[in-house]
């Protein structure tokens, strides 16, 4: 029997560890809390999942939430610069999902997911891993996958220098779970993906969620650099963090204060806050004695959050990866084997770091205020653009390409 060993217990080194236990590997994962610890503890992210990822987690039977989670139907999309424009109206569109959209706190699929690891006769090592220990670790297994992009274990992969090189993170991010929106048909936007931008000051986002506590809403502030919204260096608890937020919202997306107003947080660690600076690594990393290990999702490949990415990647990389392991037998494990399997994942989720740079890019390319203004025009063009968010390589021909979106634009007269 191969014996695997992953290190980080996040949504892809989780699916990856259930599907190779489930096919019969001996596998041993290494988490830093328990169950019981990550339920209790702080919010970790949004991770809004489109479509394509919630089929990934059914089929795996790993879709545990279906009758709970909230589905959000529609995207909404609102632009209003009110320190040049005050009198301007907001410019909107809203457009269907094709298929179904949820959130699911972490807290509860990655404790939920880490017991039924535990469950199903998987071996938990709980413990901190450095370089040093990652070393023993490899020694031990027949192939060992770094899934966590946390610390010094990133520096075992070096840059890709063919993206682009950050050296600081591009937006300042606050994220609060909140209950007290209502939900009761009376105002069915409530319950769609939305976002609203302000040119100087950066996008918030609101969606719905299953949190610990059952369903609740979420707000993610996505903030410039110097902006009203970089305004989180003090760390707020959530209850003052949220009431800050408010503030914000009365201000620069009024509509939004007007659901809001009434809203307090889910629990003592309903409030998130940081900065992530994009990167994109080389899959095989080396450990003492040279021998490689294999990169996975945010170990390799981190977007800033604009574009609710993350855990659907880290679904896509988890299943891309089971699949080349079951598929190689008991052949070796090999550098060569390693950069296939990644190139194999990388070939589709290239264009998905991609479409978060360009969202990010400032200024942004005259293209992309080409589309975005034939989007709140064309309904056509907002679905297009709406749905390309659970695939962005959709997006390859006509939003990422110069010449393929300019062509579009033209056939809507912008």
């Amino acid at each position: 029997m191969r014996r695997i060993a992953i290190v980080g217990a996040g949504q892809a080194g989780l699916q990856l560890a259930l599907g190779l236990l489930g096919a019969g590997y001996e596998v041993t994962l290494i988490a830093e809390r328990r169950p019981r610890d990550v339920r209790g503890g702080r919010v970790t992210s949004t991770q809004l999942m489109f479509g394509p990822a919630l089929r990934i987690e059914r089929d795996a039977g790993l879709a545990l939430w279906d009758d709970d989670a909230p589905v959000m139907p529609c995207f909404e999309l609102s632009h209003w610069n009110p320190q040049a424009q005050p009198e301007a109206p907001v410019r909107r569109f809203t457009a269907p999902f094709d298929e179904e959209v949820r959130s699911v706190d972490q807290r509860v699929k990655l404790s939920r997911w880490l017991a039924l690891f535990e469950e199903r006769g998987g071996r938990t090592e709980y413990r901190s891993v450095g370089p040093a220990e990652m070393a023993e670790v490899a020694a031990g297994h027949d192939l060992t996958v770094l899934a966590t992009g946390r610390g010094e274990l990133s520096a075992l992969f070096p840059r890709d220098t063919a993206w682009p090189a950050h050296d600081r993170p591009l937006r300042s991010l606050a994220c609060f779970y909140v209950n007290g929106v209502d939900h009761d048909g009376s105002d069915p936007g409530a319950g769609y993906v939305r976002a609203t931008g302000v040119p100087p000051t950066g996008d918030v986002i609101m969606m719905r969620a299953l949190t610990v506590g059952g369903p609740c809403d979420i707000l993610l502030f996505e903030g410039r650099w110097g902006g009203a919204y970089d305004c989180w260096s003090d760390r707020p608890g959530a209850t003052a963090g949220l009431r800050r937020a408010l503030g914000l919202l009365r201000t620069f997306a009024p509509w939004e204060y007007e659901r809001f107003r009434r809203a307090e947080p889910t629990d003592a660690g309903a409030a998130l806050y940081g900065a992530i600076t994009p990167a994109v690594r080389r899959p095989v990393g080396r450990v003492d004695g040279g021998r490689p290990v294999l990169g996975l999702a945010d170990a390799l490949v981190v977007h800033d959050p604009v574009t609710g990415q993350g855990a659907n990647n880290a679904a896509r990389a988890a299943a891309s990866y089971l699949a080349a392991i079951l598929k190689r037998g008991e052949l070796p494990f090999d550098e060569g084997w390693m950069r296939e399997t990644f190139d194999a994942y990388w070939a589709s989720a290239r264009h998905t770091h991609a479409f978060t740079e360009l969202m990010l890019s400032d200024p942004q390319p005259e293209r992309v205020g080409r589309i975005m203004g034939a989007a709140f025009a064309h309904p056509e063009v907002a679905h297009r653009f709406t749905n390309g968010y659970a695939d962005p390589l959709t997006y390859r021909s006509w939003l990422l390409d110069p010449v393929g979106a300019d062509a579009y634009a033209a056939r809507f007269g912008v």
